[in-house]
């Protein structure tokens, strides 16, 4: 899988993949929220599609999957904000690591944990105003969904982080051309 056209083709049906995955677990778990909305377990593919996809590829996928799944649940007034919504926080975990150094090194964990804490705070501002000025639940009854949001997110981000943990370890990152968690020292020295 050396060339461009192969690695384009590979991040197309994962892309595909990913919006799947993002869809089914989603609604695999859901449980009521207070602002007509519910939570869930999507979080983890959103922000797994932003690592693994890169910007453009792992938004379409977050924000794709995650609609179809409120579409597909009985929540079609959440469907654009859930768009817009995840589509950002994907965008956010495929940039924010990169960009984390210590000493001039690349620092993966370090900087996917931050960009987990902004994608889920993203996520938590966002459905609060989307409930509360687009939804019409007003600002003070939409607050009744944070608390929960938060709670979402924080398993979201953990369980993305013990996933691409868990598949650092493996040769997975190899097809796409990606460090995982290493460090770049441990990165070359295994001829990546």
């Amino acid at each position: 899988m050396k060339t461009t056209a192969n690695r384009h083709l590979l991040k197309i049906t994962t892309a595909a993949v990913m919006i799947a995955f993002t869809c089914v677990l989603t609604m695999a778990v859901r449980i009521p929220s207070p602002t007509k909305g519910y939570l869930n377990l999507g979080d983890l593919a959103v922000l797994l599609s932003g690592w693994l996809l890169g910007p453009l590829y792992g938004s379409i996928a977050a924000g794709v999957g995650s609609a179809l799944a409120d579409l597909f649940a009985g929540y079609p007034v959440y469907v654009p904000g859930t768009l817009l919504i995840k589509a950002a926080m994907a965008l956010v975990v495929s940039l924010v690591p990169a960009r984390v150094k210590r000493d001039g090194e690349s620092r993966p964990r370090l900087g996917f944990m931050i960009a987990s804490v902004v994608s889920e705070t993203v996520m938590v501002a966002g459905y609060y105003l989307y409930e509360a000025a687009f939804i019409g639940e007003g600002f003070a009854a939409a607050v009744a969904g944070v608390p929960g949001n938060i709670a979402q997110g924080i398993v979201g981000a953990a369980g993305a982080y013990l996933v691409i943990e868990l598949l650092s370890r493996t040769d997975f990152f190899k097809l796409y051309g990606m460090r995982g968690f290493s460090r770049r020292k441990e990165h070359e020295q295994n001829g990546l």
